[in-house]
Parts: structure tokens; C-alpha cells; sequence
């Protein structure tokens, strides 16, 4: 009787009820329409939500745990969505890492992982495979919590770069003693902005001119130096004739050590490990590269 009356199928009674039987059955009534009202309820709602999509999307979690040499963006605020789409921009893998469900649900068909969660904790970073990813960068309105970021990550990796936001020039030593390589304050960096509009306003339209996405003909390009031609050291940028044979300007030097030279002279050193900033066209930095990064023949 019990199937009979929940199914709704209504067949008649096998016995005539005593008046506890009725009033058993009414109440028996009542619960089936409240659990099948209940169910249909959450089952739309998982529709509506796209939370069916949630569960059967698992190989997003797959997705993670295989990603390397990837960088994990800790919110996504304004400044974490113009991280996203620069790193877009280089075709670099990335994580994002944030709170808000309903930031969650609205990029989970995205190609890019996205993972709901608080970033200060262990297990999330490690969900986020910290322990091979290339670069952290915490972009949280609270300085705080980049701060907890910032502790979190350095003990899971401690060769992790790692870059955060802070509002407070007060938070910037603390910060760094928690180990963040570099720190950016969106509000000093934009106000220095708009002041060089108004000081060099031709300056800044030149810089905007040059683009690092590969977008316009002449682009800024860092290219590292892992081999010297003819395997000859003490060779020089002259020696090298790198603007005769590649027709790139080199605006900028950055030695092994960490030194940084604006403009080198024609006399200054190439040495295995460095760096060069130069100022060209894809097909010059492609020569550029050719030259610079060539194996050595056995």
C-alpha cells in the first residue's frame, strides 16, 4: 500500500482502513508530494546552475594535476582579469583560484581552469599543482590576504615567483619578508600614469605605440642568451655584428648577475645566461634568437 500510494498509481485498497490507517495514509500523501516537490526543485536548480555541469566536468581536475610550468592567479577582480587576459596574450597556462561561486559558474566552460576556493589554504594550492607551477600571482583586494597568500605559497614552493597586489605602502616590507619577488600598487602605478600624460604626453603615446603581443609590426622582445657563436668567449655585441645580421635594436642588457644596462655600448660582453631587450620586428627577433640560441654542434 505504501508503493501504491507514493507511486500515485491508486489502485484500490487491498482491505477497507481503520480510521489510524486513513490518517496514516493522509500523512504518507503529504510527505510524498513534499519529497517529489523537493526533488524536482533541486533538479532544476542544478540545471539552471549548471551544476550537473560541475560534476560531469571532472577532467577539469585532471586538467590540473597534469598542468606544468603554468601560473596560478589568486582573484579575480579587475586585476586579476587583466592578468588572465595578458597571459592569454602569451598563450601561458594558467589557474585561477577564487571565492565567489558565482564567478565560478559563470567561466567553468571556459577553456581556462578555474577552481572555487580560498587561496590562503593548503589543500587549494596544492589542487592548483604549486608544487609545478611556474608563478603565483595574488591579485586580492585585501593586503591581508595576499600576505597569507604569499606565506602559504613560499612554504609549498619555495622556488615559486611569485607577485602580489598590495594597497599600502606599509604592507610592501612585509610582503617582501614573506617572500614575494615583486610587488605592483595598481594606485601608485596608475597615478604615476596619468601624471606622465599630462608632463610627456608624446612619450607615453610613443610607448603605447609598441606592442609585447606580437599585434603590430614592431614589437619589445626578451631574448635569452644560452650559446656564443663559434663557442668563443669574451665575444662582444660588436663582435657579434647583431644589428648588421639581425637588423634588431638592442635598447637593453640584463647580465647573469642581475645587472641592467640601458643602451649598452658596442663593447660590453656577451656572456651565456644573459639577457637582451631588443626592439624589432618578428622576423628580427627570429634571427636574433637563430643566433643566439643555437645548439652546439658535436
Amino acid at each position: 500500500m505504501t508503493i501504491i500510494t507514493m507511486s500515485t498509481v491508486g489502485f484500490k485498497e487491498i482491505h477497507e482502513f481503520s480510521n489510524a490507517g486513513k490518517i496514516f495514509t493522509i500523512i504518507l500523501i503529504i510527505l510524498s508530494i513534499s519529497i517529489y516537490a523537493y526533488s524536482i526543485t533541486v533538479i532544476t536548480s542544478f540545471l539552471l546552475e549548471g551544476e550537473i555541469s560541475y560534476f560531469l566536468l571532472g577532467y577539469r581536475s585532471k586538467s590540473r594535476r597534469k598542468m606544468e610550468n603554468h601560473v596560478i592567479i589568486c582573484g579575480y577582480g579587475r586585476n586579476g582579469q587583466q592578468v588572465a587576459k595578458e597571459l592569454e596574450a602569451y598563450n601561458q597556462p594558467y589557474i585561477v583560484i577564487d571565492q565567489s561561486h558565482d564567478t565560478f559558474m559563470k567561466n567553468l566552460n571556459k577553456k581556462s581552469v578555474f577552481m572555487e576556493g580560498d587561496a590562503t589554504r593548503d589543500e587549494i594550492l596544492l589542487k592548483a599543482n604549486i608544487i609545478k607551477a611556474k608563478a603565483l600571482i595574488s591579485t586580492l583586494p585585501v593586503d591581508a590576504d595576499n600576505l597569507y597568500v604569499v606565506l602559504t605559497a613560499r612554504s609549498l614552493n619555495p622556488k615559486l615567483f611569485i607577485i602580489s597586489r598590495s594597497s599600502d605602502e606599509s604592507t610592501e616590507a612585509k610582503l617582501k619578508f614573506a617572500g614575494v619577488n615583486n610587488i605592483v600598487m595598481p594606485e601608485k602605478v596608475g597615478g604615476a600614469h596619468m601624471a606622465s600624460l599630462v608632463t610627456k604626453p608624446d612619450v607615453i603615446e610613443f610607448l603605447e605605440h609598441l606592442s609585447i603581443h606580437g599585434d603590430e609590426p614592431t614589437n619589445l622582445e626578451e631574448i635569452v642568451c644560452t650559446y656564443i657563436p663559434d663557442n668563443k668567449p669574451n665575444k662582444t655585441i660588436d663582435d657579434l655584428s647583431i644589428r648588421k645580421n639581425t637588423g634588431a635594436n638592442i635598447i637593453g642588457y640584463k647580465s647573469p648577475d642581475g645587472k641592467f644596462i640601458l643602451n649598452p655600448a658596442p663593447d660590453t660582453e656577451v656572456i651565456p645566461g644573459s639577457k637582451f631587450f631588443i626592439l624589432g620586428t618578428k622576423e628580427q627577433a627570429g634571427k636574433m634568437r637563430d643566433l643566439l640560441q643555437e645548439p652546439l654542434k658535436v
